[in-house]
């Protein structure tokens, strides 16, 4: 569960971070109302659940509580990547002086956390990563020792940080335990002309399975713009995560979806979102995950990768079948199905002979071929 970004600026100002004056608004006349508030001339945030926002005009400067109105307008109702703005937050503008970044995240494989950190942040962060990789330290942290004030200094010092940046890395590994996240991020962490280290833009992912913990976010998370596909998929009990591509992608298991969402970037084209329907593949709920998926308009083909185990490849392509007939495909759908029964799952869907569908035995295959639908 992603928090939005004056959701994750409330959560550091709790741990001690300090964060410029801000508020929120979702109308154009509370936007002035708080740009009179916070001194008049404010910057004006688009709060959606993605990256990107100031190359995409949803980050800007207001000179006057006037000009504030007028921007939260332009800004109210925005599509950025498939995200639809509904509120903006309103911050005092800072004398920046140097920018930085840092993180936390879960690093699965290595079973520890692990801290990224750079002198050079900002918007241009991924190039500064792709270009200059040597410009970005990565530090493993062990969660039984936590970042301690030696490991913040490690840390820093790594990344070429300024000394007293390392009490924000302290703090921030505390946000990260204390919120049960697995992403803390501030982008940019700034110096300002006089000295102060302040977190100008923030990034929480709370741990789903711990949102029994965290249930305060819920409903502040999904109240105020939260991805209606995303919404509308929860309502039917599906496990769906919106992305910004043009290929949808149905799989069965966490793993095998992730290796599909993969193996779909490394063929040219970029996934529309993550849906795992686990162990059940029955008519029901494929039709609803295509119905789910179709409703996207950046989908241009969708591809349903199957490792038939527990749950046989003949009773995924029944459910396909029958999910035909409840839902109305217009984009191609690619099939791959392997594993238990995929040759008598492969059968039964050649029998229903459908226009739009094709197979392709490999998931490399298969992946390429949805790539080459939705690129053409």
């Amino acid at each position: 569960m992603d928090l939005y970004e004056h959701q994750a600026r409330e959560v550091f100002k709790g741990y001690g971070i300090a964060v410029p004056d801000a508020a929120v608004a979702d109308h154009p006349k509370e936007a002035r109302r708080a740009a009179e508030l916070l001194g008049g001339r404010v910057v004006v945030k688009a709060q959606v659940k993605t990256g990107g926002r100031g190359k995409a005009g949803g980050v800007k400067l207001a000179a006057d509580p006037a000009a504030a109105e007028i921007t939260a307008r332009q800004i109210l109702g925005m599509d950025i990547k498939g995200h639809t703005v509904r509120r903006v937050m309103l911050a005092q503008p800072v004398d920046i002086q140097d920018e930085f970044y840092v993180s936390y995240v879960l690093d699965r494989a290595a079973g520890m956390f692990l801290a990224i950190a750079s002198a050079e942040g900002g918007m241009d962060i991924e190039e500064v990563a792709a270009t200059r990789p040597e410009a970005v330290a990565r530090i493993p942290v062990d969660p039984a020792g936590g970042v301690t004030e030696a490991k913040a200094a490690e840390i820093a010092a790594a990344a070429g940080l300024p000394p007293e940046t390392a009490d924000v890395l302290v703090r921030l590994w505390q946000v990260l335990v204390g919120e049960d996240a697995l992403l803390v991020e501030v982008n940019p962490l700034v110096r300002t002309a006089d000295g102060a280290i302040l977190a100008l833009d923030g990034k929480v992912t709370v741990d789903d399975n711990a949102r029994f913990r965290q249930a305060r976010w819920d409903d502040a998370s999904e109240a105020h713009g939260g991805d209606p596909l995303e919404a509308a998929a929860a309502a039917k009990g599906l496990t769906y995560v919106k992305l910004d591509g043009q290929v949808g992608v149905i799989g069965n298991g966490a793993g095998l979806v992730m290796s599909t969402l993969d193996v779909v970037a490394g063929r040219g084209a970029r996934p529309a979102n993550f849906l795992d329907i686990g162990g059940g593949a029955s008519a029901q709920v494929m039709a609803d995950g295509l119905d789910v998926i179709l409703s996207d308009p950046d989908v241009k083909a969708v591809l349903v990768n199957v490792f038939g185990g527990i749950t046989a490849c003949d009773a995924v392509a029944e459910g396909i079948v029958r999910a035909l007939d409840a839902v109305h495909l217009t984009q191609p759908l690619v099939v791959r199905l392997d594993g238990n029964n995929a040759a008598r799952g492969r059968a039964i869907l050649d029998a229903r002979a459908h226009p739009l569908v094709e197979q392709v035995t490999t998931m490399d295959g298969a992946a390429a071929r949805a790539a080459q639908l939705a690129t053409r």
